[in-house]
C-alpha cells in the first residue's frame, strides 16, 4: 500500500483507491473487540440478575444457563418475560390495592399470561389491560428507611438532601397545592427548571394525580420552549428565576415572561426562588413555598390509571422541525426502568445512582427513576466542566457514588484532556459507569478502565427519548469488549437490517426492533389518528420499529452503533458511519472537535472522486493550531490508514464552533441540509441548538459554494 495520492491543500485524494487490510488499531492500552473487564464467577450469587435468575427457576421452573439463552426466551415469550418482571418487582394493581396505598407489596396480584399483551401487533400493541397502576406509588414506595434518598448538589446554591419522610412528606404537599390550583387528571403540568429535588418533586405530586408532566431544562430558550409546550397546553407553568452555570449568572426573568405570553392555556405559574431570593420578581405568580403551604395534607394518596396512561411528554431534539411530543405511559415506563436499572445496571439499595443530565434530555427521566429499585439519586445542576473536568469525579467521591453516568462526549472529552480521574478523587466506590448520547469509541474505553477504576462494569448504552431508555447495554452476566455494546436489553428483540428489511450479521444495517416494548410511546400529543407517530418510525419497514441509528450486530451478539442512519455517509457504494471517524479525527491534538457530512451532487457541479458524491470534514481547531497542509495531510493518511480510503475527505473546513443539541449531539443532518441549499431556518430549528448561532458558518461556506 503506498502513501495516500493526489493529497493538495484541501486534502482531496482518489477515495476509490485500493482498499487496504483491516488494521489492528492499538489505543488506550487496548485493541478493538479486546476483553477489558469478565464477570466474576459468583456474579449470580450477589446481582440482581442472578436473583431474578433463582426467581425464574423457582417460581415459573425456567432455568436458563447464559444470558444469549436468557434473552432469547424475552424476546420469543413477550408476555411470560414481561410477565415475570410484573411479578418479581411485585408491581402493584391499584385496582386490588386501592388508591391510598404506598406500599407495593401490599394488594399484590400476579399478572396472568393472557393479560400481559393483548395485542402484540406494532404501532398498536396493548399491554396489560385491565390493570391500573401509579408511576409514584411505586417510586415512593421501596425507598431506604436510613439517610438520604436523594442528594442534590448544584452551583447555585447549597447541598441539598432528603429523607425518605421529607421526600414523602414534600410530594404530600405539592400534590395538595396542585390541587388547590384545580389539577386533576389529564391535566398538564409544565417545569421549566434545573435538575433539582423539586423538579422530582413535582413530577411525582403530577404523576399521583394522574396529571401529565413535561420538563425543559431553563438554558432552552424561548422559542424552543414554546414549539413544545403549545402543543401540549399547560395548565400550570412552574419556573426558576435563574441559575448559575459555573462563573457565570443566567437570569431568566424575561424568558420566563415571553413564554408565558405565548401559552394562552396557563392558568398559575409557581417560582422556585432558586436564583435570586426576591418576591415578585416574576409577576402575578406563586411562590414554591405557597405551593407546598396549606393544611397538614394528610395520606398520601395516587390516582389509580391505566397501564398505558399518559405519565409526561419528552420530545425529539427538534433540529428539524417542530418537536414530536412523545407521550410515555405510566406502566410502561415503571416496567422499562426497573428492569433496565436492576437486571442491567444491577442497582438496588445501597446504591447511590448518579447520570449527568438536564431536565430537558430523557436521561433525566432514567436517573430518577432509580428510586423505583431503592437506590439513592444523586442530581446535579453544574457546568461538568467548572472549574475544570475533574468537577463530577471530584463530585463522585463526596456524594459516594456507585454507579456513575455521564456522556460519550464527555469521557473524551476527558481523555483529551489528559485527566486521570483516579488520581484527584477516590473512584473505589464507583462499581458501574455508564456511557451515553453518542458512541464511546475504543479508547474511550480503554481510558475508563485505565484511570477511573479497573474493576468497574463498563456500560455503553444506546436507546433514545422514542422509548425513554436504552435498548443496546450491557449485562453483569457479559464481559466488556472495547469498542462494543454487550447485548440488546431484555424484552428488545433488537436486530440490523439491510435495505430489503433481512436481518444481517457482521455487516452494517439499520436498528430495529422486531417486536413491541411496554415503554414505546403510547403516541404523540395531538396526533389523534396516529400518523404522524407511524411516520416516525413504521414506514421504512412496516410492522417493524426503525430507529434510526447505524449498528452492526456481530457474530458473539455484541453491537456497535456507528451513528444516526440519516447521516450515514456514503463513499462508492459503501455505507460508513460517522462515529469511527470522529474517533480517528479527533485522535488529533490539533482537532478540539468535527463534524462530517456526504453530499451527493450530480451534473457539472460533481466534485472529483466518486461521481455524484463529496464527503466535507468541518474542524474546530484548538487553541494555537492551524490548518497547514501539513495537518491536512496527516488527517487524510490518518483516516486512509486507520478506515479506508473513501473516508478521506474531499474538503476540510476550518470553522469556530460544531452544532449541538442542548444535549449535546452533533447535528450532521441539518447541516447537510444547509449545505444542499435549504435556509437555515428550514434546515434546523435554532432555538433546540447549544449555540443558535453556530450555523451561521455553514450557510455562509454554501453561499461560497454556490449552494446557499
Amino acid at each position: 500500500m503506498t502513501e495516500p495520492n493526489a493529497v493538495d491543500a484541501v486534502g482531496a485524494v482518489d477515495p476509490g483507491a485500493e482498499e487496504p487490510a483491516a488494521a489492528l488499531t492499538v489505543t488506550d492500552g487496548c485493541v478493538p473487540g479486546q476483553i477489558l473487564w469478565e464477570p466474576p464467577t459468583d456474579i449470580r450469587d450477589h446481582s440482581r440478575i442472578g436473583d431474578y435468575l433463582r426467581f425464574l427457576e423457582r417460581e415459573r421452573s425456567l432455568r436458563f444457563d447464559d444470558y444469549a439463552a436468557l434473552w432469547r426466551w424475552s424476546v420469543d415469550d413477550l408476555a411470560g418475560f414481561w410477565g415475570s418482571v410484573w411479578d418479581y418487582f411485585r408491581v402493584q394493581n391499584l385496582r386490588v390495592a386501592g388508591a391510598g396505598a404506598i406500599d407495593a407489596g401490599r394488594g399484590f396480584a400476579e399478572a396472568p399470561d393472557d393479560a400481559v399483551l393483548a395485542r402484540a401487533t406494532m404501532p398498536a400493541a396493548e399491554w396489560f389491560p385491565g390493570t391500573r397502576v401509579n408511576y409514584a406509588a411505586h417510586m415512593l414506595a421501596n425507598l431506604p428507611a436510613q439517610g438520604p434518598v436523594v442528594v442534590a448538589r448544584s452551583q447555585t446554591r447549597g447541598p441539598v438532601e432528603l429523607s425518605a419522610d421529607e421526600l414523602r412528606a414534600a410530594v404530600a404537599r405539592a400534590r395538595a397545592g396542585l390541587v388547590r390550583l384545580g389539577v386533576g387528571r389529564g391535566d398538564r403540568v409544565a417545569a421549566y427548571l434545573p435538575n433539582i429535588p423539586e423538579t422530582l418533586v413535582l413530577l411525582l405530586a403530577s404523576a399521583s394525580l394522574g396529571a401529565v408532566f413535561s420538563s425543559c431544562a431553563p438554558e432552552f430558550g424561548t422559542r424552543s420552549v414554546v414549539d413544545r409546550w403549545s402543543q401540549i397546553e399547560p395548565r400550570v407553568l412552574v419556573v426558576v428565576d435563574g441559575y448559575r452555570y459555573g462563573a457565570k449568572e443566567v437570569d431568566r426573568v424575561e424568558e420566563v415572561a415571553a413564554i408565558r405570553a405565548e401559552l394562552p392555556t396557563l392558568e398559575h405559574v409557581v417560582v422556585v426562588p432558586y436564583f435570586r431570593a426576591e418576591p415578585g420578581r416574576v409577576p402575578d405568580s406563586l411562590g414554591w413555598d405557597d405551593l407546598l403551604a396549606g393544611e397538614e395534607p394528610g395520606e398520601l394518596e395516587f390516582e389509580p390509571v391505566p397501564f398505558d396512561h399518559p405519565l409526561y411528554v419528552l420530545y425529539s431534539s427538534g433540529t428539524t422541525g417542530l418537536p414530536k411530543p412523545i407521550v410515555h405511559g405510566h406502566g410502561g415506563i415503571l416496567l422499562e426502568h426497573l428492569k433496565a436499572l436492576a437486571l442491567h445496571f444491577d442497582l438496588g439499595p445501597g446504591d447511590r445512582f448518579f447520570w449527568f443530565s438536564t431536565t430537558g434530555w430523557m436521561m433525566w427521566n432514567v436517573v430518577v427513576s432509580g428510586l423505583l429499585v431503592g437506590s439513592t439519586v444523586v442530581l446535579v445542576d453544574a457546568n461538568p466542566g467548572h472549574p475544570d473536568l475533574g468537577y463530577l469525579w471530584r463530585m463522585a467521591q463526596e456524594c459516594e457514588v456507585t454507579v456513575f453516568g455521564t456522556s460519550a462526549p464527555f469521557l473524551m472529552s476527558c481523555r483529551k484532556a489528559g485527566l486521570r480521574p483516579n488520581r484527584i478523587a477516590d473512584l473505589s466506590r464507583i462499581r458501574g459507569l455508564g456511557s451515553t448520547g453518542a458512541p464511546l469509541p475504543v479508547e474511550g474505553f480503554g481510558w475508563v478502565y485505565e484511570n477511573v477504576n479497573p474493576t468497574l462494569l463498563l456500560q455503553s448504552f444506546s436507546g433514545g427519548t422514542d422509548l425513554c431508555t436504552g435498548f443496546v447495554a450491557g449485562s453483569p452476566l457479559l464481559p466488556v469488549y472495547a469498542g462494543e455494546l454487550a447485548c440488546p436489553c431484555l424484552g428488545a428483540a433488537v436486530a440490523a437490517y439491510d435495505p430489503a428489511g433481512r436481518p444481517v450479521v457482521g455487516q452494517l444495517g439499520e436498528l430495529v426492533l422486531e417486536r413491541p416494548m411496554p415503554s414505546m410511546p403510547v403516541g404523540f400529543w395531538g396526533d389523534p389518528d396516529g400518523s404522524r407517530y407511524r411516520a416516525a418510525y413504521f414506514e421504512e419497514f412496516p410492522g417493524v420499529w426503525r430507529h434510526g441509528d447505524w449498528v452492526q450486530v456481530t457474530s458473539r451478539g455484541t453491537c456497535v452503533i456507528t451513528g444516526r442512519s440519516d447521516a450515514t455517509l456514503k463513499r462508492g457504494g459503501v455505507r460508513m458511519g460517522t462515529a469511527e471517524f470522529y474517533s480517528v479525527i479527533e485522535g488529533f491534538d490539533e482537532i478540539a472537535d468535527s463534524l462530517v457530512v456526504h453530499l451527493e451532487r450530480t451534473g457539472a457541479s460533481a466534485p472529483r472522486g466518486d461521481e455524484g458524491e463529496e464527503l466535507l470534514l468541518f474542524v474546530v481547531l484548538a487553541e494555537g493550531t492551524r490548518l497547514d497542509d501539513d495537518l491536512r495531510r496527516r488527517i487524510a493518511v490518518e483516516l486512509r490508514r486507520s478506515l479506508s480510503p473513501r473516508h478521506v475527505p474531499d474538503e476540510i473546513v476550518p470553522v469556530s464552533t460544531i452544532p449541538r443539541t442542548l444535549s449535546g449531539k452533533k447535528l450532521e443532518v441539518p447541516v447537510k441540509r444547509i449545505l444542499e441549499g435549504r435556509p437555515v431556518d428550514e434546515a434546523a430549528s435554532t432555538g433546540a441548538l447549544a449555540d443558535p448561532g453556530s450555523l451561521a458558518a455553514f450557510e455562509a461556506y454554501a453561499r461560497r459554494r454556490g449552494t446557499g
